[in-house]
């Protein structure tokens, strides 16, 4: 270059900069505006929430329903769980999160966000304003996954992996993706007032409707009723809850979206339902077999926590006790007596616990719900509507639920069976599914 070409380009510099500078700057006066919104302690709090949620499946549910079946079938067991973490999680985003949460159709969402199109450093979803939609987007995907993973437990022992990976991707799209935009994603149910906090209708009753459904197509397992299907290694369902137990702070503390007062009163209700879930069913154990077992205490637990579920966000905590004594009433009846009447083979009672605590509790917040708390009254408030509502919530959630279940295993049954040969299943899922086994 020469001195005068090189005088020249000095010179215009400035300019130049100038005009690049005047480019640039509408876009970072719109990003500055979009982040303005977004509040650096709730974005710290729902990264927690979201970690405590993963935790839930593993290991939080690998271990739980691992220590409650046989030896032979424990690592298959910690398989199937596994797998829903990776495969739902590329479906999320994939496609998953714009159906479900982006549009406001009363049936389904759209595919703007297909792999997250558009999807900036800055921008949000209008469900939650003050964090970015990345972690939105994150924290959504953590419940996808483990309402997928707990269906398992009603197959558990018997149902062949192949199969397991087919029926749970459709059920993940035609189950799953519908419910959680119908009660979540601003569809028919959320526009009818349906409350539903953090999953009582969209994560507990979908997958014990959807495993009921299972264990009755699937039948039951060999030896049901005859031989001793007794747990492996209750130390590990123990172990499980406890992973559970602190997950479910994130679940439903996190579902207010916003390091907050309601974060923390649902928490607060969340904790003391799991504590009298655990105490009234031990209490029932004691009172009727003379001994409160190990397994019966965490079952109450997991049920206290499933039914103040989608009510955690809009009751006191005092209402979480009494959530959780009726939870722990209502699914030791489920897990009992309902079980043996219609002689359905749910392995690891995820209808009864699950189904019935995720229906109790829906059905409960239109009772207890508390104006100053979430925003909307329930009976007890003089709002006999809300009842009605929750009610009619319930009714489609168990209606699409089942009956798209049950149209889902046909086909999967159609290209690979359902349920491993009578062999593999008394040799152990263990060896016959990935030819490993504990020693």
């Amino acid at each position: 270059m020469g001195a005068r070409a090189l005088r020249a380009a000095i010179s215009a510099a400035p300019i130049t900069a100038a005009i690049l500078f005047a480019q640039a700057t509408p876009a970072f006066a719109q990003d500055s505006a979009s982040s303005a919104g977004i509040n650096t302690a709730d974005t710290a709090w729902m990264i927690v929430a979201t970690a405590l949620v993963l935790m839930m499946t593993i290991p939080g549910l690998a271990l739980f329903y691992s220590g409650m079946v046989r030896k032979k079938n424990v690592l298959a067991t910690m398989a199937q769980s596994l797998a829903a973490v990776t495969m739902i999680s590329i479906l999320w985003v994939a496609f998953g999160y714009s159906l479900c949460f982006v549009g406001d159709g009363p049936w389904i969402g759209t595919l703007d966000r297909w792999f997250l199109a558009g999807m900036t450093m800055d921008s949000v979803n209008p469900a939650a304003k003050t964090i970015p939609e990345s972690l939105f987007m994150l924290y959504q995907m953590t419940f996808a996954i483990i309402t997928v993973a707990l269906v398992a437990g009603s197959v558990a022992d018997r149902m062949r992996f192949s199969a397991y990976l087919l029926f749970s991707v459709a059920w993940f799209i035609f189950v799953y993706i519908p419910l959680a935009h119908w009660v979540w994603g601003g569809g028919f149910l959320a526009s009818m007032g349906v409350l539903d906090f953090a999953g009582g209708l969209v994560v507990h009753l979908s997958a014990g409707t959807g495993g009921l459904v299972a264990a009755k197509v699937m039948g039951r397992r060999h030896g049901y009723g005859t031989e001793n299907l007794s747990p492996f290694d209750l130390s590990l369902a123990v172990m499980g809850t406890g992973l559970l137990w602190v997950g479910w702070f994130g679940f439903n503390g996190g579902s207010a979206l916003s390091a907050n007062s309601r974060a923390v009163m649902a928490i607060i209700a969340t904790h003391l339902a799991a504590c009298a879930g655990a105490l009234t069913w031990g209490a029932i154990e004691w009172s009727t077999r003379r001994k409160p077992s190990v397994l019966g205490m965490v079952s109450g637990a997991v049920a206290g926590l499933g039914t103040i579920t989608p009510a955690s966000g809009f009751v006191a905590p005092w209402h979480g006790v009494v959530i959780g004594i009726i939870a722990g009433l209502v699914c030791f009846w489920a897990c009992t007596w309902l079980k043996h009447r219609f002689k359905y083979d749910d392995s690891l009672d995820v209808f009864g616990v699950h189904g019935i605590g995720g229906l109790t509790g829906t059905l409960l917040a239109g009772v207890f719900a508390a104006s100053a708390i979430g925003g909307t009254s329930g009976l007890l408030e003089g709002n006999p509507r809300q009842l009605l509502i929750q009610l009619y919530g319930v009714a489609a959630t168990f209606v699409w639920c089942g009956g798209v279940t049950f149209v889902l295993l046909k086909l999967v049954s159609a290209f690979v069976p359902l349920r491993v040969s009578m062999q593999q299943e008394l040799e152990g899922l263990d060896i016959s599914q990935h030819g490993e086994a504990l020693q």
